[in-house]
């Protein structure tokens, strides 16, 4: 595996949310049209069969969700807060990492809707993620 270069303003961005920094998401790329992170996997974060769990995986997602949502505020505006979330797991993560990518679909007044993969090492899509965030 090639070594990833990480993203310090991005980090920054992150760093706003104490439980994204305790479970160790590294942040890779960050703006308005994309956001992407990572969660190394580690057998404190899996279930009994070794697969991360998918409470973490979904951590991972709204954390990456939430800057994306974060970068897309209407100007004026103060932050977001996660309203809605629905995850379609479709494979398990057992070694590496979970990297999430999310993406607008919507950056309204009031809301914004977020879209976010979760892939493996290899490029697999592990989940799918669709958020709606309130505008604050």
């Amino acid at each position: 595996m090639t070594e990833t270069a990480l993203d310090p303003i991005g980090t920054q961005l992150f760093s706003t949310m104490p439980f994204a920094d305790r479970l160790g998401i590294e942040v890779l790329e960050h703006g308005p049209e994309q956001v992407r992170s990572r969660l190394a996997w580690d057998e404190s974060l899996c279930t009994l069969g070794g697969g991360m769990h998918g409470g973490a995986l979904m951590a991972l997602a709204d954390s990456t969700g939430a800057v994306c949502a974060f970068l897309n505020l209407p100007e004026g505006k103060q932050g977001t807060t996660t309203v809605e979330s629905k995850t379609n797991f479709l494979r398990g993560v057992r070694s590496g990492h979970a990297t999430a990518t999310a993406r607008p679909l919507h950056a309204g007044r009031s809301f914004i809707v977020i879209e976010t993969e979760i892939r493996d090492d290899a490029g697999k899509l592990v989940a799918k993620v669709t958020q709606t965030q309130a505008v604050l």
